[in-house]
């Protein structure tokens, strides 16, 4: 099965997931949004797609290629991954932003936690966080054993 990752990050985190995701299913390829054109989907029999969750929606990129390639999306055997702090957040955060279609057809879904790394912050967003979380310190939830499931899900 050729498989294709594609994700779309602000911090790093999404990119670290895919990388993981990666490791684990042979042959795959991983692909920023960010990188530019992403390969022809019509070559893929599977395509993981994986983005963060601010402030309840996933970045502008990520929504764009969604809705540009739901068609193929829908025809293909479909994961979505997304990472937030928020551990309550995974069918509200999918369905505020795919197209009910696309989770209806996806062979997997994942909400695996997320990160906050102060160093690759801006000012606001460190003080914003702060008052959140009630810490200016490093924060990850990402849960492993989520990724693992959704990567048995998947294959």
């Amino acid at each position: 099965m050729k498989t294709i990752i594609i994700y779309v990050t602000k911090y790093g985190s999404a990119g670290e997931v895919a990388q993981k995701i990666a490791g684990k299913i042979n042959g795959a390829l991983v692909h920023d949004l960010k990188q530019g054109d992403v390969p022809s989907l019509a070559d893929y029999d599977c395509i993981i797609f994986g983005c963060s969750v601010y402030a309840s929606n996933i970045r502008k990129e990520a929504k764009a290629f969604i809705f540009k390639n739901e068609n193929i999306l829908k025809e293909k055997k479909l994961g979505i991954f997304l990472l937030g702090l928020d551990k309550k957040g995974k069918k509200k955060y999918l369905e505020a932003n795919f197209p009910q279609v696309l989770l209806q057809t996806a062979k997997a879904t994942g909400f695996f936690g997320g990160v906050f790394d102060p160093k690759k912050a801006g000012v606001m967003v460190r003080l914003l966080m702060r008052i959140i979380t009630k810490t200016p310190n490093y924060i990850s939830t990402i849960d492993n054993d989520k990724i693992d499931k959704f990567i048995e899900a998947i294959k």
